[in-house]
C-alpha cells in the first residue's frame, strides 16, 4: 500500500468539503483526475475509503483511519518545513482558520494583514462556518484555530477572548425608524429584509421564529457591504455587525440603529488545541490574534451568559 502526499491532500480536501467536485477544486485537480486518484487509492487500500451518496461523500471506517493518519503525516511534514524554513526565511506553511460571520467580515481583515506581512512564507486558509461546526472541526483536527461565540461549549479546547461584536439594523436615512439610537428586533422583524448569505442569517431566522415571525429576505447577498448598499437605497432593512455598518456609513447614505436584544451582543472567542500542542506557525497566529486584545479578558459590560449568541 502506497499513498503519496498529493493523494493524502486530495483525500482530506474531499472529506473536508464532503464533495469530490469541491475537493478536486481545492486540490487544483480536474474532477476526472481526482476521481481516478481516489479509485487508485481504493485499490491500493483494498477497501473502499469513501461512501458516495446523493448529498456528497463521507469517509468509511477505513477512510476515517486514513484521515487520522493523513493529518498526522501532513502535520509532521508541515512541522518539518516550518522548522527548517524558520532558520532561513521565517515561518512558511499554511494555517487553517475557521471563523463565524462577524469575525470574518468585521475583525479579521484588519487583523490578519500585519501577520501576513511579517510572515511572507505563510498562508492562511480562512473559511466561514457556524460556531458549533467550528468547535467540532478544531476538536477533530480539521483546523488549528477557530473563532466562535462563547455560548458554544468548547470542551477540552483552549479558549480566550477575541472581540465583542454587536449587531445593528441598517436602513435608508429616510426610513421611519432611522432616527432612533436603539431598537428591538420585534420592531423590525416584519420589515422587508435584505439577507446575508452566511451563518448570521440562520441565527436571525431562528430569532424570528422564537417571537412567531417568519423572516424571509427579499434578496440574499454574500457581503455585509452589499446588504448595507441595498438598505441605503431603501430596498429593505438589514442586520449586520456594527463594525460593518460603521464602515459602510463612510461611503453611503445609511442609518444604523443598535439592536437592544440580548442575543445581538456577542463575545467572540479564539479556540484551539492547547498552545503547547500547536506547531510554530499556528501558534504564532494564535498569539498575534490574542495579542490584539491585551490580556484577553472581556471588556467591562460584556454580555451575560443569557445574552450570548450561537453565531
Amino acid at each position: 500500500m502506497r499513498f503519496d502526499l498529493p493523494d493524502l491532500r486530495l483525500f482530506l480536501a474531499v472529506v473536508d468539503a464532503g464533495s469530490i467536485t469541491h475537493g478536486a477544486a481545492a486540490a487544483n485537480l480536474s474532477l476526472a483526475a481526482a476521481s481516478e486518484r481516489l479509485r487508485d487509492m481504493d485499490l491500493a487500500a483494498g477497501v473502499p475509503l469513501l461512501l458516495r451518496g446523493r448529498r456528497g461523500v463521507s469517509p468509511t471506517r477505513a477512510g476515517d483511519a486514513l484521515v487520522h493518519h493523513a493529518r498526522l503525516v501532513l502535520r509532521q511534514v508541515g512541522a518539518m518545513q516550518a522548522e527548517l524554513s524558520d532558520h532561513a526565511r521565517g515561518f512558511r506553511g499554511s494555517v487553517r482558520l475557521l471563523a463565524n460571520s462577524a469575525a470574518v467580515a468585521g475583525f479579521l481583515p484588519e487583523r490578519l494583514g500585519s501577520f501576513l506581512v511579517r510572515h511572507p512564507g505563510a498562508d492562511i486558509d480562512l473559511s466561514e462556518r457556524p460556531s458549533t461546526e467550528i468547535v467540532k472541526a478544531v476538536a477533530g483536527g480539521l483546523a488549528e484555530i477557530g473563532i466562535v461565540s462563547d455560548s458554544v461549549e468548547t470542551g477540552s479546547l483552549s479558549a480566550q477572548f477575541f472581540a465583542t461584536d454587536r449587531l445593528a439594523v441598517v436602513m435608508a436615512r429616510d426610513h421611519p425608524l432611522a432616527g432612533g439610537r436603539r431598537i428591538a428586533f420585534a420592531q423590525v422583524a416584519g420589515e422587508p429584509m435584505i439577507g446575508f448569505d452566511g451563518a448570521l442569517q440562520v441565527h436571525i431566522r431562528e430569532q424570528g421564529e422564537r417571537i412567531g415571525c417568519r423572516v424571509r429576505p427579499r434578496i440574499t447577498l454574500r457581503t455585509f457591504d452589499g446588504v448595507c448598499r441595498l438598505a441605503a437605497d431603501g430596498a429593505g432593512i438589514g442586520i449586520v455587525p456594527e463594525t460593518a455598518a460603521r464602515r459602510a456609513r463612510r461611503s453611503m447614505p445609511l442609518a444604523a440603529v443598535r439592536l437592544t436584544d440580548l442575543w445581538a451582543t456577542r463575545r467572540l472567542m479564539l479556540c484551539s488545541a492547547s498552545p503547547d500542542g500547536l506547531e510554530p506557525l499556528p501558534l504564532a497566529l494564535l498569539r498575534h490574534l490574542a495579542g490584539r486584545n491585551g490580556d484577553a479578558r472581556p471588556p467591562a459590560g460584556a454580555t451575560p451568559d443569557a445574552a450570548r449568541s450561537s453565531i
